[in-house]
């Protein structure tokens, strides 16, 4: 989605694909701590334990007829003891460990190949269930490391700016598809953030982008603050609504323009759900100090780049705590518009910022690899 689309989509040159075995070691006890060992082809048709809440995992043990402490302890060795098989379950039973391995299996997947930046940004290329791929970026700072994950293969959005769009809809991602993206990152004890910016509308798979938090921010699952994760939308309301309501991550909202005819022409959602209406939803809850509300603004040159959309933004967002994130546009096949210069996002910038409203330029990464939101997995699905 829009945290991808700012990563510049060049012509893909020599994606290599990483060797497994780079990865292979153990620990004092002798486990296989390989991030790919727990990945097997499920010809068996093994059911996934990997992205269960704890809630599934009691159910799972209650038609097992195990103990009810056992969920936690299944929850214990997936989420923080990072198991990559089940035979890694030492404190339960051998007996119940033999009964989940004849149904169940830990479910890692291992990424099918990446490119690196000259910048240090990676881009991950992800196989899911269906035989579909998905994207993923790595972004590393100074103080700070964060993965770009995503929601749904393709998506039905079909906004004119984006790639993703333009493969429409081909499926959901489970829980564990969008944690995998996390857990198999080789870099993952570095991730200090992660954003729901990638492919697809976060909110239009909202139990399974939901179950994926919960997990994530859960004393039985990862522990994470909620502070330290981000998910975007483009304004689906009723689902922006519970996701307010039961979540308290950041929230994103992809803006682009505040007039209503040229969010139309690129966003097609703007007919059933106007940004207008968006808004006046955010308004209507506490989002208290710590929960931060950003709009996304890719910047086109001469369509919503004038006073004018200054003008509109700030009587949009009269009063609203917020923060504006202007994002430089990379061109995509079939999209005529191209980003201002650097001059002009900078006073744009400056514009709303004399109007008081927080504003910043995401710095462009990855310029010299593949890594616009969905150019690379759909140039490997058509390959």
């Amino acid at each position: 989605m829009i945290f991808l689309a700012y990563l510049c989509n060049i012509k893909l040159w020599g994606c290599d694909f990483e060797s497994r075995s780079q990865y292979q070691n153990v620990d004092q006890a002798g486990h296989d701590l390989d991030p790919y060992s727990g990945y097997t082809e499920n010809v068996m048709n093994k059911e996934a334990l990997y992205g269960k809440t704890l809630d599934d995992l009691k159910e799972i043990a209650s038609e097992m007829g195990l103990p009810g402490f056992t969920a936690k302890q299944i929850a214990e060795w997936l989420y923080k003891k990072d198991a990559t098989s089940i035979d890694q379950m030492t404190n339960v039973s051998k007996k119940a460990r033999s009964a989940l391995i004849e149904k169940y299996e830990i479910g890692l997947v291992p990424h099918h190949s990446f490119q690196e930046s000259v910048d240090g940004t990676k881009k991950y290329l992800f196989k899911v269930a269906s035989g579909k791929y998905i994207e993923s970026a790595y972004i590393p700072e100074k103080e700070r490391a964060t993965l770009c994950v995503s929601s749904q293969v393709g998506c039905k959005m079909d906004c004119a700016f984006c790639m993703t769009g333009k493969q429409g809809f081909q499926g959901q991602l489970t829980a564990g598809e969008i944690l995998n993206q996390i857990r198999s990152l080789p870099e993952f004890k570095k991730l200090t953030n992660v954003v729901y910016m990638g492919m697809g509308e976060p909110l239009d798979n909202l139990d399974e982008v939901q179950k994926s938090l919960d997990i994530l921010t859960s004393d039985w699952g990862y522990g994470w603050s909620p502070k330290r994760i981000t998910v975007s939308t483009i304004g689906i309301i009723p689902a922006l609504k519970l996701f307010i309501e039961h979540s308290k991550a950041h929230l994103a909202v992809s803006m682009h323009t505040p007039f209503d005819e040229e969010r139309l022409e690129l966003m097609p959602i703007q007919k059933t759900y106007p940004i207008s209406d968006v808004i006046e939803v955010i308004r209507e809850y506490d989002f208290g100090r710590q929960r931060r509300i950003s709009f996304e603004y890719i910047m086109f040159k001469g369509l919503n780049d004038t006073k004018e959309h200054v003008k509109g933004i700030t009587k949009l967002l009269n009063g609203l705590r917020c923060r504006i994130n202007l994002i430089r546009f990379h061109p995509i096949p079939g999209f005529e518009h191209v980003s201002p210069s650097q001059k002009a996002m900078h006073w744009f910038r400056d514009e709303l910022s004399s109007k008081g409203i927080s504003t910043t330029i995401r710095q462009s990464r990855g310029e010299d690899i593949f890594a616009a939101c969905g150019m690379l997995s759909t140039d490997k699905q058509n390959s």
